[in-house]
């Protein structure tokens, strides 16, 4: 019991160090943050999520992307009273408005190791890891901070690891109080977890109501990027996503021209235990199509033949 206690004090003590030096230049050493690889979605795991997008603070993420507090004050001319109020209701202070929206999300970003990779490689485009587990999203933010530090006199306009950001968060319940409609051109799944047993598939992170919400928060055009190991859970995708209307599968010629999956597969913490174990990996990306053409009022709509 004492030996257990003094390596979680150790690791209380380790994280709370880094934290605390704003001019750490080590990265942190995974060791210390090390965390039971299974979380159940549907627990209530005390999470703080904006009610809306709208409401969402990323300054803290993205501090190199605020707009500048002169241009970035509300108007108070044409502002109705119900506005005000609901101005009112919030927090004392709006939050800070981006230079740009994020467009990327990696969900279940786990250690970071794709966020880390595309990082450079997309250099004007935000990018957010989204993870359930504690110690692992304060290990990728601790990961981020020191990177940005080491790379503090680069001469670029944006600072290299300015753009990719970690965030605790569900996805299962709350991607959409996070992301506008047609928000985001990239979402990537990597190496979720499989969930063998039939009576947990429901906490799988592709179903017919997940990929529904993935559809809302792409634009048209976007991708879904998804990896596996397990051939059951890749069939399980594809088939999913397969019966979604607002999907289409990429050709294997598409998949094999986009950079991003490249990464996706050697670049990911599991990807490459999966390489060291010489193991298979099954990829499968899908479009977001076009939005369906109606015709009629609402209230009266029936689709075009």
């Amino acid at each position: 019991m004492t030996a257990l206690k003094n390596k979680r004090q150790k690791r209380e003590e380790y994280r709370a160090a880094i934290q605390q030096d704003d001019g750490a230049t080590e990265l942190p050493r995974k060791k210390f943050y090390r965390q039971r690889a299974h979380a159940n979605p549907f627990s209530d795991h005390q999470l703080i999520y904006p009610p809306s997008p709208d409401h969402m603070d990323w300054s803290s993420l993205y501090p190199d992307y605020v707009v500048p507090e002169e241009e970035d004050a509300s108007p108070a001319e044409g502002q109705d009273a119900s506005a005000k109020e609901d101005e009112a209701s919030l927090a004392d202070k709006p939050p800070r408005r981006l230079t740009q929206d994020v467009e990327v999300a990696d969900i279940g970003c786990g250690f970071g190791g794709l966020l880390i990779a595309l990082a450079p490689v997309m250099p004007q485009t935000l990018i957010l890891g989204l993870e359930i587990r504690v110690s692992v999203t304060q290990y990728v933010q601790d990961r981020i901070k020191v990177l940005r530090q080491q790379n503090a006199a680069s001469p670029l306009p944006q600072k290299p690891y300015s753009n990719i950001a970690c965030l605790r968060a569900n996805t299962m319940k709350f991607l959409p109080n996070f992301f506008r409609k047609a928000q985001l051109s990239k979402i990537f799944i990597c190496f979720p977890d499989p969930h063998f047993k039939v009576r947990k598939h429901k906490q799988r992170i592709v179903s017919a109501t997940l990929n529904s919400e993935y559809a809302y928060v792409l634009r048209p055009g976007g991708v879904v990027y998804t990896i596996t190991d397990v051939p059951d859970l890749h069939e399980w995708m594809v088939g999913h996503f397969a019966k979604h209307l607002s999907f289409e599968r990429l050709t294997t010629e598409e998949e094999d021209a986009d950079p991003c999956v490249a990464i996706m597969r050697t670049e990911t913490e599991e990807g490459k235990k999966v390489e060291r174990h010489s193991g298979a990996k099954f990829v499968a990306c899908f479009r977001r199509k076009e939005e369906l053409p109606y015709e009629g009022e609402v209230g009266d709509v029936k689709m075009l033949e």
